[in-house]
């Protein structure tokens, strides 16, 4: 190689040439990605593509122990960044070195790698870490429920900080490998495909898989004795489902609900497209809780949903979540109306399916339910404040406001955008306004004015001036009639967040 001398002066003109006249100093992260309703969830600074976690877990004792390995992406030039974690941690390293740490805020892991980082450069971050789950409360709550045989990390908007250091927050979304150590006898469900389970010296250690981005908020952990069913679907995806041995009374419902995971599936596809993972079903935990969460690709139900019988409508919600809410996530949480209000709206089509009820009379039966001096109607669903995230009204309100829509546009247009709009943002995230675009661009009618009346007006709306959802095809003096679905329709809306 053939080295070109240059003269000092003529060096340092050359070096300077280089060095971008604006560049900034490395500057920290921010604690927080600045979302409205929890301003320090999430970090700036980095993006996380892989999570990969080794974990041991003792039931006896409630203790997890791991190594948490983070393969991410500098988006500024970094001094420091911040992860969401509660557990205590002994040894952080960044690209094969030691960093310095530190726990500050609530839920804030901070740390300074040994040299910044580049924009755009690549990092590696190993975090080992200990502690008893159930014990560490932030704000006052914990999201890791402990079990007579386990644990179970499942809640919404947040559960991670109880079980790996990650980016918090929806838009961050990244693949996963969860590989858990449990006494031999005892099961590690985990979301997505099953990899390997391999046991030694008393131990067995469960690998899973999921291959396509996921929320941090999405990923989940249960531990305990459960038995496990596995199937494949008609196109070939894994199906597995595990329930407790100790559901008593509860265990033949759950399982003739749960057990239709697959049929569900291929019919929601009928509406949103392709199944956008890969692999489906559900666990049932041996827990006191009383909510269903969307998990990804292996849905959370309490025991207590299926209380009353069997309820595919639940399942029908959680699937439903798969497509709207997983595969395409919320910009911020206030967009929370693009996750709960479509699923919602998925449990009206199944009732119609079902023949108890149709998407209609479901509609009519939410509008004469609340009369117009109702605390629901003052609850707006395109940005309800994080107080009334999980409101009935974000859900039912929520799910009139698709009827609303379908009455105004028709069928063919309505069902087009049911698809169209997850085959264009799959795998990413949104905002209610960008819903609310597309919806007009498909249509080709201007919309505003409906979606303002049914998602931002505290107020309940007049259905006839709005072509909307309320007293199609019958009298207005007539009694509103219970559709037979209702009930189980409600049974899935109870919410897990705790604040």
């Amino acid at each position: 190689m053939r080295h070109r001398y240059l003269a000092p002066a003529a060096l340092a003109v050359s070096l300077l040439l280089t060095v971008p006249a604006s560049a900034a100093e490395p500057s920290p992260g921010t604690p927080g990605v600045g979302d409205p309703y929890y301003p320090d969830y999430g970090n700036g600074g980095y993006d996380v593509s892989h999570y990969d976690l080794r974990l041991k877990y003792q039931p006896k004792n409630d203790r997890l122990s791991g190594t948490a390995t983070l393969l991410a992406t500098a988006t500024q030039d970094l001094s420091r960044f911040n992860l969401d974690f509660a557990l205590d941690v002994r040894e952080v390293r960044v690209n094969g070195r030691k960093a310095a740490f530190t726990a500050s805020g609530s839920h804030e892991l901070e740390i300074t790698p040994a040299r910044t980082l580049a924009e755009g450069e690549r990092m590696t971050v190993v975090v080992r870490y200990s502690g008893i789950p159930s014990k560490v409360e932030v704000n006052g709550y914990t999201s890791w429920h402990r079990t007579p045989d386990g644990g179970v990390a499942a809640n919404e908007p947040e559960a991670a900080w109880w079980w790996f250091p990650s980016n918090d927050h929806p838009t961050d979304k990244a693949t996963y490998d969860v590989s858990v150590a449990v006494p031999d006898g005892t099961e590690a469900v985990s979301n997505g495909v099953l990899t390997s389970q391999r046991s030694q010296a008393g131990w067995t250690r469960f690998a899973w898989r999921s291959d396509q981005p996921q929320a941090t908020y999405l990923a989940t952990l249960a531990v305990g004795e459960f038995d496990i069913t596995t199937d494949e679907t008609a196109d070939g995806l894994p199906v597995l489902n595990a329930y407790s041995e100790n559901l008593g009374e509860n265990e033949n419902a759950a399982r003739a609900s749960i057990e239709r995971t697959g049929e569900v599936t291929e019919w929601l596809q009928g509406y949103f497209g392709p199944y956008p993972f890969n692999a489906i079903g559900g666990y049932v935990p041996d827990t006191d809780t009383g909510y269903a969460l969307e998990t990804q690709t292996r849905p959370f139900y309490s025991p207590r949903k299926f209380a009353q019988g069997a309820n595919v409508s639940v399942v029908v919600h959680e699937m439903a979540h798969q497509w709207y809410g997983n595969s395409v996530s919320v910009s911020q949480w206030k967009d929370i109306w693009l996750n709960e209000g479509f699923a919602s709206y998925a449990e009206w089509l199944w009732s119609e399916k079902q023949g108890e009820g149709t998407a209609q009379e479901l509609a009519d039966w939410v509008y004469d339910s609340h009369p117009a001096d109702d605390a629901f109607w003052t609850v707006k669903p395109g940005d309800p404040g994080a107080e009334n995230q999980f409101h009935a009204a974000v859900y039912d309100r929520g799910a009139l406001a698709l009827q609303a829509l379908r009455n105004k546009i028709g069928d063919k247009d309505f069902f087009a955008i049911l698809e169209g709009w997850q085959q264009e943002r799959s795998g990413g995230d949104a905002a209610v306004a960008e819903f609310t675009a597309y919806a007009e661009k498909v249509s080709g009618e201007p919309l505003a004015a409906l979606f303002d009346t049914w998602l931002y007006q505290p107020v309940k709306p007049d259905a006839s001036a709005s072509g909307a959802a309320a007293n199609s095809g019958r009298s207005k003096a007539a009694a509103p009639v219970e559709p037979k679905s209702w009930r189980k329709i409600q049974a899935s809306h109870q919410h897990p967040h705790p604040h």
